[in-house]
Formats: structure tokens, sequence, C-alpha cells
């Protein structure tokens, strides 16, 4: 099993992801040309998108409002790779790795837009709401449904099994290890990991099988509280210790881009760890956000757009820097303890064995909003595939499977597994996204230009009559005069 593990992490730090760090920077600098900075452009207007009203859907049920697709979109990014992701960053790469995580942000935001805009516009009506995501822009937009298969197929692999994975198994590590705090002996307990499993596939299983509407109930309740608390630590660390944050921050920088660091050929260390770590936390560019950003209701797609490049910066600019944070003023040893273990140790060193077990509760609601939002990425793209409810029932069941054999696997085999799979799928997505900029283009001047008239954007398919198989903008009047007003 190690050989493997090797072998795998051998081509992903030498070939693999250099080519798609390449490929990512590449097509966020032309996004972001393109675009005119929208990223940070219109980042008041990303605000007031997060706050617009819902509406009722065909069924007669509320829609998903954009701040419930955030929240979706949020539980899947805001997991383990806030916690543990950014501490194998550190660790592997340095305290430079967070500041390329940054920078990252700040370029991808680029492409979260672009991609959560086509999104929204090739959306398809689903059980009186909606449903979308690269899959069906590859289709619709593209006239590639070949490559939706393989993006559906890839994301499916990705989310719904080998990130699960990685959820499931920080949470049965960081359960294990509060336990042993408590005084448990868990050398004599082979059975807890298990035994963990088994209560969260329980727990799974009673929100996954009410669909999207509860799994959207259900992050939005979870995801502003278990953030807040993690914040919460996060500030009374940073509190405790003012007085390193100057030098925190010198050295982050100085290992970013100091002259040691690129003689000694650690500075590729720190961007590869830093762009990778930040990827698997954000998700910007792998085509994961808008699948959860096509199932809002809003008036133009360009607002989801933006809400979605919102959660990008909420990721990493703020909970990723508050792990950072945490880490480095502990004084933290590189390249020994990898995952939560490094943020555990941080936290109990400053604020006691007490904060050890607040953030193994924190963890398990990260790591279980983020199998919630996994599972329904996995669930879009089935339904793209086949629209069989007998398949998505059994996706279901190997989803559970998934969930409970990633509690008690390897973590270094699964984190090495979820780099390639991760990479792949982004190249996969970047390949749909980038010719289809032009129509993110036209939907933003859309935008801004009723923005400029003083009017709240609302878009409807004869506006860009020269779009194909656009579904779920036609005309309605009513709906229309409703959200001018």
């Amino acid at each position: 099993m190690q050989g493997l593990t090797d072998a795998i992490g051998a081509f992903n730090n030498d070939l693999f992801w250099p080519l798609v760090i390449v490929v990512l920077v590449a097509a966020s600098l032309y996004f972001t040309v393109r675009l005119g900075l929208v990223q940070l452009r219109l980042l008041p207007d990303m605000f007031r998108a997060l706050g617009g009203s819902t509406q009722t859907d065909d069924d007669g049920k509320r829609s998903i409002s954009s701040f419930q697709a955030f929240a979706v979109s949020a539980a899947a990014r805001v997991g383990t790779g806030n916690v543990a992701g950014v501490a194998t960053a550190i660790s592997l790469g340095g305290p430079g790795a967070v500041v390329w995580m940054w920078l990252m942000a700040l370029l991808v935001g680029a492409a979260s837009f672009v991609e959560s805009t086509l999104a929204q516009l090739w959306k398809v009506p689903y059980k009186g709401g909606f449903r979308g995501g690269p899959a069906y822009y590859m289709q619709y937009g593209l006239g590639r449904r070949w490559l939706g298969v393989v993006f559906a197929i890839t994301i499916t692999v990705t989310f719904g099994f080998v990130f699960n994975a990685v959820q499931s198994n920080t949470i049965s590590s960081t359960l294990v290890g509060s336990a042993a705090e408590l005084g448990a002996d868990t050398d004599a307990m082979p059975w807890l990991p298990a035994l963990i499993g088994v209560g969260l596939v329980a727990l799974t299983a009673a929100v996954i099988f009410g669909g999207i509407r509860r799994i959207a109930h259900v992050a939005q309740l979870l995801v502003p509280f278990m953030a807040l608390a993690y914040l919460l630590l996060g500030i009374a660390v940073v509190l405790m210790n003012l007085e390193k944050i100057p030098g925190v921050v010198s050295l982050m920088f100085a290992h970013a881009f100091g002259l040691r660091e690129i003689a000694a050929a650690g500075l590729g260390t720190a961007i590869i760890q830093g762009v990778r770590r930040g990827m698997f936390s954000n998700e910007a560019g792998l085509g994961s956000a808008p699948n959860a950003g096509a199932t809002a209701s809003v008036s133009h797609p360009v607002k989801q757009g933006l809400v979605q490049t919102l959660g990008v910066y909420f990721d990493t600019l703020v909970v990723c820097s508050v792990t950072a944070f945490i880490i480095l003023v502990s004084n933290p040893v590189y390249g020994e303890d990898l995952g939560a273990t490094m943020t555990q140790d941080a936290l109990g060193a400053n604020l006691g064995t007490w904060a050890v077990h607040a953030l193994t509760v924190i963890i398990f609601l990260l790591a279980f909003t983020s199998v919630l939002g996994n599972y329904y990425y996995g669930e879009s793209n089935i339904g793209f595939l086949n629209p069989s409810e007998k398949l998505l029932t059994s996706y279901k069941w190997v989803f559970l499977v998934a969930t409970f054999l990633g509690s008690i696997g390897s973590i270094q085999l699964v984190w090495t597994l979820s780099d390639t799979t991760m990479g792949f799928m982004a190249l996969v997505n970047l390949a749909a996204v980038v010719p289809l900029a032009g129509v993110a283009l036209k939907l933003l001047k859309d935008y801004t230009d009723q923005r400029r008239q003083g009017l709240d954007p609302v878009f409807t398919a004869d506006r860009l009559p020269e779009l194909p198989h656009v579904r779920c903008w036609d005309a309605e009047p009513e709906k229309a005069e409703k959200a001018q007003s």
C-alpha cells in the first residue's frame, strides 16, 4: 500500500500537478483580463446578491435561495481542507504555502465566476426546482455531451467517493484522537473507527434521502454556526499571540518569495502545496461548486456567479487564514504531523485541552456538511448520465459504503488519490470553460448595463437569443416585474 501511495505521490508532484497549476493559472489570467478583473471589481455586488429574496417553485415549495446554494457549496468547500489541508500545506510546503493560497484565491475567483455563471445559464428543470453544472454546459453550451459524460463520471468518483472518504477519514481520526485525550485506551479499541463510521452513515442517510431541499436546509443551519465557532477559536488564539503576528506574516512572505527558498528549491514546494491544498479547499476551477450554484433561483445568472466567487474568498482568505495563524503562532515542527492533528495540537497548546475537543466537534460539523455537499455533486451528475431513480438509489448506497470505508482507511493514500482525481477534474472542466468565456462576458455586460440603469438585473433568454439550448430563462412578465420591484 505504501508503494502505491509513493508512486501516485511522485506522479502528482513531479508531473501532473505542475501541469494542472500552469493550466489553471493561464485560464484564470485569461478570465481576469477578458472580464475586466470581475472578481475584485464587483465585490460589493457579491454581498448584494447573497441576500437576494427567494421565490416559489412550480411545485409550490420555496425555491433554493442564493444563500442556500452558497451554503451547499460552502458545506463542501469549508471542510477538512480548511483544517487538515492547510495544516498539510504548511507542514510540507512551509509558511510560504499560505501566501500562495491567498494569491491563487484572488486569481481563481475569476474562474469560479465564469463556471458558476455558465451553470446558471444552462441549468435544467428538476422536480420543481433546478439542476445543472459543468456536465450540463458541456452538453448544451459546447454541444459535447461526451465531454459532459467524462466530467460527470470524474466528479462522481472524486466527490462521491474519494473526497467523501477524506471527510469521513478526518471525522474518524479526530474523534479517536479526542477519545484518547479524554483518557480512553484507543489502542485497545480497534473497533472504534468502524463504530464511528456506522454512526456517520446513519446521520448521512437521514439527510441525503430527503433530497436537495433537506441538504440545503441542513447546510443553511450548520454552515454559519460551524464557521463562526471556528473563527472565534482562531481569533482567541490570535489575540493571545498578538505580538507574534507581525513576525508570522513576515515569515510567510519571506518563505513565499525569499531568495533562500528559491536557491533551496523550496519555493516550488511552497507553490505546489499552497495551490493544491487551496484548490482542494476553495474548489475554484474544479467545476464542483457550479453544481450547487445551478440550484439557486435568481433573476440573473451573473448573480450566482458573484455569490460563488465570494465563497472562494470566504473559504481561503478567512477560514484557511484562521487555521494558518493558529498553527504558525505555535512554532510548529514542519514535515512531521500532517492533517488535522497539527491544528489540534496548536489549539491545545494555546487554549488548553478543552479546545482540542471543541475543534473535534467543529471538524465533525465541517466534515459532515462536506459529506452532504459532496453527495449532492454526485447526485446532480448521476442524473445527467441517466435520470433513472433506481440508478440514483444505487448511488446513494454506494456513497454510504464509501463513507464507511473512508472512516477506517489510510489517510495518506486517500489524500494522495484526492490530489490526482481533483487535478484531472479541473483539466476537464477548464477544457469547457475557456471556450465558453465569451458567453460569460455577454452575460456580465448584460448585468452591468442593467445595473448602470439603476435596475435589479433580470435575464431572459430573448436578451441573448444567439445562445443555444437555454431552457430555464423564458420571459415571465409577472416574475420579472416582481424582481424589478
